[in-house]
């Protein structure tokens, strides 16, 4: 397809995980709608799950390219993404990745767009991007309090973080370690090869000290691209969620999701649902399983538990309409891993949090939830398990309880805040490429 005259082409590239594609989605269609053309480029798996949200509206200025993954033994072509993928399989498919640079680099002088918008951790694109005189930024999915703080703690071990709200206790500390096999914090170099500026989903309001300190550690620009919250799917193909929901009481149910990369073990699954039992409201609680893991939903929970909650609660498994849930009014409180995309589109609808954070960056965007009023943290024992009476406890505050009027004010407002300003920092971004552009 031929690109229009006068347009800025843009090749983008996520990280093959479902929280990465959704923003840079996103962003492509608030670039297109400001006469860019994209082309954004995963595997052919992570493209089949995006098409319907491309559709008709941006057939002309949003292009899906392919991008080929070795298939190995292990690593068939529908594991070429993060969703629903074995977690021992992780480091595999981050190998898979990086042998495709060859494959990327042909892709670039076939389509020879005018900017490469790339993922944390693939310096290798920016690498080919330059090789061939392209001007290639970084696109961050994830909090600059988050990344603040891993460059600091990798930078200057020893040193206090400056804010000390945001904080990892010493069993998230090690696991984060393993996570990151003892290596150096994934972001450095790919941050360091980003020309002139950073993208980063989030907004000044309320981030800016954590942006304007990562700015400082890595001397370069952070430009905020804004929340970019998925549009929200037809309510009518939901038509069974959408009318147990509108049963339940104004703000009386809990939406309970740990996002599509994390499973909860047995023993959590457990610890979860004796947590909602004693929080005694309403819940809508999504489960997921590893590809290839048959399990019933009935098996993995506890004993007469579906029978216990009655019509209190629904149980599904696999994938639900988050954005269109969190909306109703029903909803009173999120219970969430803190993923950086489910953070933004709780604050987005209004939905204070009741933070469970799990892995790598979710803890501290759950010191961040509890710093800005906007929720509470379900507290861990010492060794970082779930404990069913603090789960009871954090649902309660944040959903009945009138000590937890200041998390729902506070939400309430934030999303009053962010609905007001629209597209505001999108305006800031399209005005710092084109001027890269230019300038090439």
């Amino acid at each position: 397809m031929e690109t229009k005259k006068n347009t800025i082409s843009v090749l983008m590239l996520p990280w093959l995980a479902h929280g990465h594609i959704s923003p840079f989605l996103e962003l492509a269609k608030k670039l297109a709608n400001r006469n860019f053309h994209i082309y954004l480029c995963s595997t052919p798996v992570n493209l089949s799950s995006i098409k319907k949200g491309v559709a008709q509206k941006y057939s002309q200025s949003i292009e899906l390219v392919e991008l080929h993954l070795p298939s190995l033994p292990n690593l068939p072509p529908h594991y070429h993404t993060t969703n629903g993928l074995p977690p021992h399989l992780m480091n595999t498919l981050k190998t898979a990745y990086e042998t495709v640079a060859p494959s990327f680099s042909k892709l670039l002088q076939t389509l020879n767009p005018d900017l490469v918008i790339y993922d944390y951790n693939q310096p290798w694109a920016a690498d080919s991007a330059t090789s061939v005189n392209i001007p290639a930024v970084q696109f961050l999915t994830f909090s600059a309090a988050v990344i603040a703080l891993g460059i600091h703690m990798y930078d200057n071990p020893g040193e206090m973080f400056p804010f000390p709200e945001i904080y990892l206790s010493e069993y998230e500390r090690l696991s984060l370690d393993k996570a990151l096999q003892g290596g150096k914090f994934p972001f450095d170099e790919g941050l360091r090869r980003s020309q002139d500026i950073i993208l980063m989903k989030t907004c000044r309001d309320f981030e800016g000290k954590y942006m304007d300190y990562l700015s400082s550690l890595v001397s370069k620009k952070i430009v905020p691209v804004g929340t970019l919250v998925q549009e929200s799917t037809n309510k009518d193909d939901h038509e069974e969620i959408m009318q147990w929901l509108d049963k339940k009481d104004k703000r009386s149910t809990v939406f309970v999701s740990f996002g599509s990369e994390y499973f909860l073990s047995k023993e959590e699954i457990h610890e979860v649902a004796e947590g909602l039992e004693r929080g005694k409201v309403n819940f809508i609680w999504v489960i997921r399983f590893p590809q290839g893991e048959r399990i019933s939903i009935r098996d993995a929970l506890p004993e007469g538990f579906l029978e216990l909650v009655g019509e209190r609660g629904m149980v599904m498994e696999g994938w639900a309409p988050q954005a269109t849930i969190l909306q109703h009014a029903s909803i009173g409180g999120f219970m969430s891993h803190c993923g950086w995309s489910s953070f933004t589109e709780s604050m987005k609808f209004g939905v204070p949090i009741i933070a469970m954070p799990m892995h790598i960056d979710q803890p501290m965007n759950a010191r961040l939830v509890e710093y800005m009023d906007m929720g509470v943290e379900a507290v861990r024992d010492e060794n970082g398990k779930l404990q069913r009476e603090e789960i009871a406890k954090a649902i309660r505050k944040v959903v009945v309880e009138e000590s937890g009027e200041v998390v729902r004010k506070k939400a309430k407002e934030l999303s009053e805040k962010m609905n007001a300003k629209g597209d505001e920092e999108i305006d800031g971004v399209v005005e710092e490429l084109v001027a890269l552009c230019n300038n090439k």
